[in-house]
């Protein structure tokens, strides 16, 4: 029991702590609102990674689907899936695969991110094994969609001058992000208690940017 409530409590200090290294979110001026409203609306481009999951119990891959499809902002809200076809954990599997073909016949985008058996960083693979996880993938991925993809995600965003040249040779764009979440899982449960706030302060900074 001792063992446990120190567990608990190391992990709720560095929760805290890391929550503090969160900035506060900019508070929104007269100013800055009037710049916003001369100017048209700005439209974000909605991106996931490292799915889909092949949980046939809760499954966040669905979740998301649904929140897309029906939430109370705007319903059949369209977005861009980084899928991991080789991960048996993910599009490697009967449920990973029922749902790239739901996520693309609902109107979303399937991109690249990995088609190695586990989240692995493309600068460690050879140029051989690089080669045949980017043939593979985009084939997977145009047999579900009837066209090859465009988009590429490394894993862990991390790239160098020979992937990028091998993304290149298979007609693959890399796009990051502007904005994280960072909702991903964190010591093995799947939650952030920085979700949000990291987001609100996120948000505030390109607000700041878009009104400048």
């Amino acid at each position: 029991m001792i063992k446990f409530v120190l567990k608990a409590f190391c992990v709720l200090t560095i929760a805290a702590s890391l929550s503090a290294c969160i900035s506060a979110p900019i508070p929104l001026t007269a100013k800055t609102a009037a710049q916003l409203q001369q100017q048209p609306p700005v439209r974000f481009l909605l991106t996931f990674d490292d799915g889909p999951s092949a949980s046939t119990f809760y499954n966040p891959s669905i979740t998301v689907l649904d929140s897309l499809a029906d939430n109370p902002l705007q319903s059949g809200i369209k977005a861009v899936f980084f899928v991991q076809t080789g991960a048996t954990g993910a599009g490697n599997s009967d449920q990973g695969r029922a749902i790239m073909h739901r996520q693309h016949e609902e109107g979303h985008l399937l991109g690249f991110h990995t088609a190695t058996p586990h989240h692995t960083n493309h600068r460690s693979l050879s140029d051989e094994e690089l080669e045949q996880s980017l043939t593979q993938g985009c084939a997977i991925i145009a047999s579900i969609t009837g066209v090859p993809t465009t988009l590429l995600r490394p894993p862990f965003w991390n790239y160098d001058k020979r992937t990028f040249s091998a993304y290149q040779r298979h007609h693959l764009q890399v796009l990051l992000t502007d904005l994280s979440a960072n909702d991903g899982k964190i010591w093995g449960y799947n939650f952030s208690l920085r979700r949000r706030s990291n987001m609100v302060s996120q948000l505030s900074q390109v607000r700041e940017r878009i009104a400048a």
